[in-house]
């Protein structure tokens, strides 16, 4: 899972796919957050992306570092739990004029069931799940 953060944060951008209805819905997101020992990512709980994981928990992450890019595969778990708030905000200083831990809006997501594939032109793919 650390290399899956690892790669995560390397791309700084990576592309978040939801289901609202049967319409994929695709946007970027940047956040990416390891707190004990889950993969965790944030969005405010007005927007669509939140009804659409509280709807569907089904996601995909995809993102490209150097010559390689990632796709991850996962169940969104919303968790109330105000520490990974914190925790979060703490590791994105810049949204912390938008979101503050308990207010609300804040709401974060950890991962799981979750099937990373790391690939290139030039390796193999790698698979890791968590």
């Amino acid at each position: 899972m650390e290399e899956v953060y690892e790669f995560l944060k390397k791309c700084e951008v990576y592309y978040l796919a939801t289901v609202e209805g049967d319409q994929p819905r695709v946007r970027p997101f940047g956040t990416i957050d390891l707190f004990e020992n889950r993969l965790y990512i944030q969005t405010g709980k007005v927007k669509n992306v939140a009804a659409q994981m509280k709807a569907n928990a089904k996601v995909e992450l995809s993102g490209m570092a150097g010559d390689k890019w990632i796709r991850v595969t996962a169940e969104a778990v919303l968790d109330d739990n105000l520490a990974a708030q914190e925790h979060m905000l703490a590791n994105y200083p810049s949204l912390q004029a938008q979101y503050q831990p308990g207010d609300g809006n804040t709401e974060v997501y950890y991962l799981q069931n979750a099937t990373a594939q790391i690939c290139s032109f030039t390796e193999p793919a790698q698979t890791i799940q968590f």
